[in-house]
C-alpha cells in the first residue's frame, strides 16, 4: 500500500460546514482518505449541518455508500474518549469500534484524556486505564480493530509513560496514532519520539505548527486540536517520513489544519515530499 495521504474532517469546522461538504472538498482537492469525527448521542449543530461530527446512532453504511460514491476510503476514526474515565470511555469505544468495523475503518484513534480530580496517583490512573483498555480491546479484537493510541494528554507526550500505557494489555491490536504537533508542542522532538514508538505506528496526525504558534504555546500545552499548512511549520517532514519508511509504515498521514486553503497546500506539499523521500 505505501503511505497514503487523508485529511481529518476538523479542516471545515471552523467553516461551520458539515460531513458531507468536508468530504466533498476533500475528495477535490484529491485526497484518498478521510478521517470522520464520531461520537455518541446527537449534536445540534450537526443536525443543523453546521459541524462536521458523525452521531454513531447514525446508519455507518449509508456514509460508507457516501465515500464509495465519492471515491475515498476512511483512514480511521477520531473517536477520542478518555482513558482515564471508564464510565464514558467504554461504552464510547465500544460502540466506535463496532461503527469503525461497518464503515471500513482500521483503527479507532483515541487518547487517555485528561486526568481525573478522584484520581490520586500515577499508579491509580495507570490502573484506571488498565481496566478501560481490557473491557475494550477485546471488543476490537473480535471486530478485527486497531486502537490508535495518541499523544495528547499527560502520559501519551512522555516516552517512558507512553510505552508503559502501550503495554498495559498485552495485545496486538493496542497501537500509536502519532500526532507530530502535539508532540513537538509537548516539548519533545517530534522525529526523536517518532523513531522510540515507531514500530508501533499505524496512523498519523499530519499536523504542522506555525513559529508564531510554537513560541506562544510549546512546553505550555499537550496538543492543540490542529496545526498549519503542512511544510508551512516546523515539523521536519522528510525526516518524519523517513523514520515512517524505515519501520514498514503502510498507513495514512492523515492531515490536521483548520481551514480549505491550508488542506490544499497540504495535499500538495505532502505528495512532493512523498516522492522525494
Amino acid at each position: 500500500m505505501g503511505i497514503g495521504i487523508g485529511i481529518n474532517l476538523e479542516f471545515v469546522r471552523h467553516a461551520d460546514k458539515p460531513f458531507d461538504y468536508g468530504a466533498q472538498k476533500a475528495a477535490e482537492l484529491g485526497y484518498e482518505y478521510v478521517e470522520p469525527c464520531v461520537a455518541t448521542g446527537r449534536d445540534l449543530l450537526a443536525e443543523a449541518g453546521y459541524y462536521h461530527m458523525l452521531s454513531m446512532e447514525e446508519d455507518p453504511l449509508y456514509y460508507k455508500d457516501l465515500l464509495d460514491r465519492l471515491g475515498l476510503k476512511v483512514s480511521g476514526l477520531s473517536a477520542h474518549s478518555p482513558l482515564m474515565k471508564p464510565e464514558v470511555a467504554v461504552p464510547y469505544l465500544t460502540q466506535a469500534i463496532r461503527w469503525a468495523a461497518d464503515i471500513g475503518a482500521p483503527v479507532v484513534n483515541t487518547d487517555e484524556g485528561p486526568k481525573q480530580p478522584w484520581i490520586e496517583s500515577d499508579e491509580e490512573a495507570f490502573e484506571v486505564m488498565r481496566y478501560t483498555l481490557k473491557r475494550v480491546v477485546p471488543v476490537a479484537e473480535r471486530h478485527g480493530i486497531l486502537i490508535g493510541l495518541e499523544p495528547h494528554q499527560i502520559y501519551t507526550v512522555r516516552k517512558e509513560t507512553f510505552l508503559k500505557l502501550l503495554d498495559l494489555v498485552p495485545s496486538s491490536v493496542v497501537k500509536v496514532n502519532y500526532d507530530t504537533g502535539n508532540a513537538f508542542l509537548a516539548g519533545n522532538d517530534p522525529v526523536e519520539y517518532l523513531e522510540a514508538v515507531a514500530d508501533r505506528v499505524v496512523h498519523v496526525h499530519a499536523k504542522d505548527i506555525a513559529y508564531e504558534h510554537a513560541e506562544a504555546e510549546r512546553g505550555k500545552v499537550t496538543g492543540t486540536p490542529v496545526g498549519c499548512a503542512c511544510g508551512e511549520g516546523l515539523i521536519d517532514w522528510p525526516a518524519v517520513v523517513r523514520v515512517l519508511r524505515k519501520a514498514g509504515f503502510n498507513g495514512v498521514l492523515s492531515v490536521e489544519c483548520g481551514t480549505e486553503d491550508q488542506a490544499e497546500r497540504s495535499i500538495q506539499y505532502l505528495k512532493k515530499v512523498l516522492a522525494e523521500a
